[in-house]
């Protein structure tokens, strides 16, 4: 009972907040008779999750974007450690393959996301390829870093045991890179969310996005906020299930919440 209490303890603050924010929100919408077509009332958006729900619309759609944003992350993920492995234990590849991950990277994925539904179709291979872009980059600067900061005296120790690179790689650099990859890890995961968005808008029939346009076109801007709701509520939903999955692998280590460092979006 206390850590229930404590934890509404711990909520209260935030609570309280949101509530005085959605009935400022209300107030101000109907105070000043704003128009639903510009900024639609709390309660409008309610009725419009509501009724999109009721009407089986969201729960299919969401599902599409959610196996895409999943997929995307993890296909980006590991290719990100994959890459990340191989420049550390090869430095050689670092000077070769690091410039063009870094070159693709300055290139917006809004930008060559219509070139990738051309190469692979309106299915949903375009767009987990197009999360996997996203996903990739910070995913792999920050294993890079993690496996790169190890102290030199562990190194020269091992180095005088004559351990080999895949061996000082399985029992030192990648341990020391875990809290560096869930950094990474964590902010993909909501990039992963926005790249399926992108993929959709590009060129879909299926998923938030594709609702979301759909919603635009009839200028019926409740569902789109509705819409929004949905992916945010997915958003925390993946992110939270990745720091449950940090917090038992890193038992360790457990001051660390979302590791060092965090890249920007693409």
């Amino acid at each position: 009972m206390s850590a229930l209490l404590r934890w509404m303890r711990r909520q209260a603050v935030p609570l309280l907040v949101f509530i005085l924010f959605i009935g400022g929100w209300e107030a101000i919408i109907r105070g000043f008779a704003v128009e639903s077509f510009l900024v639609p009332a709390p309660s409008a958006v309610i009725v419009a999750l509501l009724r999109g729900f009721a009407q089986g619309n969201y729960l299919g759609h969401a599902g599409v974007t959610a196996f895409q944003a999943v997929s995307g992350f993890l296909l980006g993920s590991a290719l990100g450690i994959a890459i990340a492995v191989l420049v550390v234990v090869f430095p050689a590849l670092e000077r070769i393959v690091y410039p063009y991950i870094v070159a693709l990277q300055t290139v917006p994925k809004v930008a060559i996301a219509p070139l990738i539904v051309v190469w692979f179709g309106f299915g949903m291979e375009s767009k987990i390829i197009v999360v996997a872009l996203v996903s990739l980059f910070p995913v792999l600067v920050n294993m890079m870093a993690g496996l790169k900061a190890v102290d030199q005296d562990r190194l020269d120790l091992l180095a005088s045991l004559s351990a080999s690179r895949w061996q000082i790689l399985r029992h030192l650099r990648f341990p020391n890179a875990l809290p560096f990859l869930f950094a990474g890890l964590n902010t993909a995961i909501v990039f992963a969310v926005i790249g399926a968005i992108v993929g959709e808008f590009v060129g879909s029939n299926r998923g938030i996005g594709f609702l979301i346009l759909q919603a635009n076109f009839a200028l019926d801007i409740a569902a789109t906020f509705a819409l929004f709701v949905v992916l945010s509520v997915m958003g925390v939903a993946l992110h939270s299930v990745l720091q449950s999955i940090q917090r038992r692998a890193l038992f360790w280590n457990r001051t660390v919440e979302a590791g060092p460092g965090a890249t920007p979006p693409a």
